[in-house]
């Protein structure tokens, strides 16, 4: 298999329900940021020295995590406050706040325009409140809030197209937003599985990989939409990474709890590794030689090495 157990670290107990969320890696450090829901706080670890570092308090029902190298931030969704957090790497940081709409959840980032999208999951209950919010990081302000059809998901940045890709559940779909007029929805890309889930791309290939709450898989070109290929998963997904180097593709599936692995060359399935119940999400360090998934129940990270 293609994915090796190496060992785990030790993360705080929860506080309260939810468990882990979205993580993501610092290159230059390799310590891992990863939204400790049930804590309202980011937990920072080593992965090399197997070692809880810190944690960055006060993020109330913190649901995303991402990382800039370019511009050497962290993002956060604090979907209890209906806020994003900016922060630099390291320890002890002062974090800034910037109000969105409700009940942030993923996250994407446009370094060259310092311009971060949070898709906002809203509330059934509140008409228009499924929204992206555009936030201006240097005027600390959304700059923007586009109404989108449905409940968000996951959500990419497209360098060389200047654009993001957000997945909406239902229905099924891919929004697309131009970085250039981040005020609208550039076009929509059909999904043929129900509840676009986990995201992410492929620049080399310009392919999406879109995990659906149908337990398929659907590959798709970027540009034209067309669906190349789909796959069938051992669950409901959640994250899915894509590893350049190795060219494959992890998907975490919380029940039965496994991270399913594809050959991105022949999109052919590789196996599936055993995770934890509940464990729906990983972290992706770009080395391409790691994995890591969170375990709910025993509050740890699994460290999984990657080989060809």
């Amino acid at each position: 298999m293609t994915l090796h157990l190496l060992g785990h670290v030790t993360l705080p107990e929860h506080r309260k329900t939810g468990g882990f969320d979205h993580a993501a890696v610092h290159a230059g450090t390799g310590h891992v940021y990863v939204a400790h829901t049930a804590n309202d706080a980011v937990d920072v670890f080593d992965p090399v020295a197997r070692r809880h570092l810190f944690s960055v308090p006060d993020l109330p029902a913190v649901a995303g995590a991402l990382v800039s190298d370019e511009s050497q931030l962290v993002f956060t969704s604090n979907r209890g406050e209906n806020t994003i957090g900016v922060f630099a790497p390291g320890p002890d940081p002062k974090v800034t706040r910037i109000a969105v709409g409700m009940r942030p959840n993923g996250l994407a980032y446009d370094a060259r325009r310092r311009l971060v999208l949070a898709a906002n999951v809203g509330d059934p209950a509140v008409p228009h409140s499924y929204t992206l919010s555009m936030v201006d990081l240097d005027a600390r302000a959304m700059r923007a809030s586009i109404e989108v059809p449905g409940r968000t998901r996951w959500a990419v940045f497209d360098a060389e197209a200047e654009c993001f890709y957000v997945n909406i559940m239902q229905p099924s779909q891919i929004i697309v937003v131009d970085a250039r007029t981040p005020d609208r929805i550039a076009r929509t890309i059909p999904i043929p599985a129900d509840g676009a889930h986990g995201l992410d791309f492929d620049p080399a290939t310009r392919r999406l990989f879109c995990a659906c709450d149908a337990g398929v898989l659907i590959t798709l070109n970027a540009d034209s939409g067309k669906v190349l290929n789909d796959g069938k998963l051992s669950g409901v997904p959640d994250v899915v990474w894509f590893n350049p180097k190795r060219r494959q593709l992890y998907v975490a599936v919380g029940d039965p709890g496994a991270v399913d692995v594809f050959d991105t060359t022949t999109m052919k399935s590789l196996g599936s590794v055993a995770t934890e119940k509940g464990a729906h999400t990983t972290a992706f360090p770009p080395s391409g030689d790691s994995l890591i998934a969170f375990l709910p129940a025993s509050h740890r990270a699994a460290l999984y090495r990657v080989e060809a």
